[in-house]
């Protein structure tokens, strides 16, 4: 089972070959920390997912939820998973000790949950209370982190974040709902919220609401904006739940997917008695609710790898034990043995398209999360600020392109399983499904790509971009003239010189009044810099790689230039198999998918504004 939900092998390589985790254990933040330890981490997430979690993937797509008499309840088989997911302290990875948490680096808890979101139905409601935790962690008072924030890390009790209401999407600063300020201090709430992930469910006794409002009278906008924690029982002196709020689940929303996550639509105050607390200051909600976005948004990251990885894993064994039609060598024998399909060549371009992207997507989420370690641990200010910057220049790629490439991986797969992947008797059609939320929520992907463009690339006056671009230098700089890898650096260094001209390109347009350039051309070019970015991060993987295969090859006797007798030495060496499978894939990604970026420039630079310029008519009568 595990070999169909992650790759461990690769997932190891990431950890320990390429990034060098295990640096961390050289910190005084992290020093405690080591590879078993790490390791151990990893194989009992391996167990909970194999044991626990994957098997009620099916039963949450098909029971999903319900709600009766206002409350929701959730796939029956949830409840064991997140009693074990509970008892096994997965929430609290991260937090800090202080907290209650165990203080592992974010890295470590990237990979072990990449072993659960292949089933973000469930996910979605420790997940969401880790989240809504770690704002009171950061931004509450002493009270409310001993009342709610000790009991939501020991997944007692649950969390949200709730900002969407009906007429203001992604336009958060026009949201109605409003907050009355009471003589003791407290709020009491009015106003409707949907769209609400794991807004109600029967695994915890409690919820808390992070509740985006407006104080009744400050101004219109995301300025007037602040947060409120609102509970779904009020809490008694003792710590236990009390009263019910006053608020009601009125729906659960019909989703294409993730059908086992209650996306609810929550009416507060509908009796003007639903209690509030602020959370940090007044008229900070945006700032504070960002907190959670962006770790979401890498959450988002996460949701694509695993998801994108255990259909690409599907998709391998399948195309290896599903026999039809003969070798092309064979193909005009009506009696020639017909073979595995992963024998045909649109296929095995398919499955290492596929392989390319998920390697990728892993690299990049990870590399990412690491960053975030470096910005906790480094003693340096000059390289936690160098850190702090590529992270906010690649949480748009990791939320946007990753999501976006993901779900053309789960297509994929359901285009390898043919017919077979159209039907529900193969999960491939629910894991695409249940992603394409992922380009959707947490700010769809084109409000990342203006994000990205409006102002990542110019935050510090560019340096951070810089610091990115100087990065992907150093990668290339050390594979230049590489016997086997020079020609692919080559190209790498390519993509990253058209970076940095499009974002020339861009700063130019805008000085000249042009705006509508980058505004029109934003998307584009945040898949184009996503593309570059993993065909950087696939070179450096592919040179760990060469480095290794080397190695092993001399210590075989293997003569790496006989074809005939390297061939033979991969077919029977697993090591190597997997060491030359990732030079493949980053060549493959380099010489097939990184040329699009030309494509896209050229469209990019003729600054054609086609998408402005149709009229409204145009579109259709």
């Amino acid at each position: 089972m595990a070999s169909i939900i992650v790759d461990e092998r690769d997932q190891q390589f990431v950890l320990y070959e390429m990034l060098g985790v295990d640096s961390l254990f050289r910190t005084e933040r992290y020093g405690a920390f080591s590879r078993d330890l790490f390791d151990m981490v990893l194989k009992e997430a391996e167990k909970y997912a194999t044991e626990v979690l994957f098997p009620t993937l099916r039963e949450g797509d098909r029971v999903g939820c319900r709600l009766e008499n206002g409350h929701v309840f959730v796939p029956p088989g949830f409840h064991r998973c997140y009693q074990l997911y509970r008892d096994g302290g997965w929430i609290g990875m991260i937090a800090s000790p202080e907290a209650g948490g165990q203080g592992f680096p974010l890295i470590m808890e990237v990979a072990a949950k990449e072993w659960f979101v292949h089933n973000d139905a469930f996910v979605s409601y420790p997940y969401l209370t880790q989240g809504a935790a770690h704002l009171i962690e950061v931004y509450g008072t002493e009270d409310q982190k001993r009342r709610y924030m000790d009991k939501m890390y020991a997944g007692v009790w649950g969390g949200t974040m709730c900002l969407t209401e009906a007429d203001a999407g992604s336009d958060v600063g026009n949201i109605k709902t409003r907050a009355f300020r009471q003589p003791d201090g407290t709020f009491r709430i009015q106003g409707t919220k949907q769209f609400i992930t794991s807004g109600d469910h029967d695994l915890t006794e409690n919820i808390i609401h992070p509740v985006l409002a407006r104080i009744e009278g400050d101004p219109a906008g995301t300025a007037g904006i602040s947060i409120f924690l609102v509970p779904k029982f009020l809490v008694n002196d003792d710590g236990s739940p009390g009263r019910r709020n006053d608020y009601a689940v009125t729906a659960i929303e019909e989703k294409m997917g993730l059908h086992g996550s209650a996306t609810c639509v929550l009416s507060f105050g509908d009796e003007g008695n639903c209690y509030a607390e602020l959370l940090g200051e007044e008229r900070q909600g945006m700032k504070v609710m960002f907190q959670l976005m962006n770790e979401a948004r890498i959450g988002v990251g996460i949701q694509s790898l695993a998801v994108s990885s255990i259909a690409y894993l599907h998709a391998v064994r399948y195309a290896r034990e599903r026999f039809q039609g003969s070798a092309l060598e064979n193909m005009k024998d009506p009696a020639a043995p017909r073979v595995p399909i992963i024998r045909h060549a649109d296929v095995r371009r398919m499955l290492l398209w596929m392989k390319a992207h998920v390697e990728g997507i892993r690299m990049l989420v990870y590399f990412t999360a690491l960053l975030a370690d470096r910005v906790r641990s480094e003693p340096d200010e000059a390289a936690r600020e160098t850190s702090r910057g590529m992270i906010e220049v690649l949480t748009p790629i990791c939320k946007a392109y990753c999501s976006d490439s993901a779900f053309r991986v789960t297509e994929t797969a359901v285009q390898v399983y043919g017919g077979y992947g159209f039907c529900s008797e193969y999960p491939v059609e629910q894991f695409m499904r249940d992603l394409k939320i992922a380009s959707i929520w947490e700010g769809t992907n084109g409000i990342q790509a203006l994000d990205l463009v409006g102002r990542k690339l110019g935050m510090k006056k560019g340096l951070y971009f810089m610091s990115l671009l100087g990065e992907m230098s150093k990668t290339v700089g050390a594979y230049r003239n590489h016997e086997t890898l020079g020609d692919l650096a080559a190209d790498v260094q390519g993509a990253a010189n058209v970076l940095a001209e499009l974002a020339m390109f861009f700063s130019s347009s805008a000085k000249a009044g042009k705006f509508m350039i980058p505004v029109g051309n934003a998307y584009p070019f945040l898949m184009l810099m996503g593309k570059a970015v993993l065909g950087w991060l696939l070179l450096w993987g592919a040179g760990v790689a060469d480095g290794k295969l080397s190695v092993l090859a001399a210590a075989a006797g293997v003569n790496a230039s006989d074809p005939v007798a390297k061939t033979a030495w991969l077919e029977a060496d697993a090591e190597a198999a997997f060491y030359a499978g990732k030079i493949a894939a980053a060549r493959y990604f380099i010489r097939h998918v990184l040329p699009e970026i030309d494509a896209a420039a050229k469209a990019i630079r003729s600054e054609d504004l086609s998408m402005l310029d149709i009229p409204d008519g145009g579109f259709s009568r």
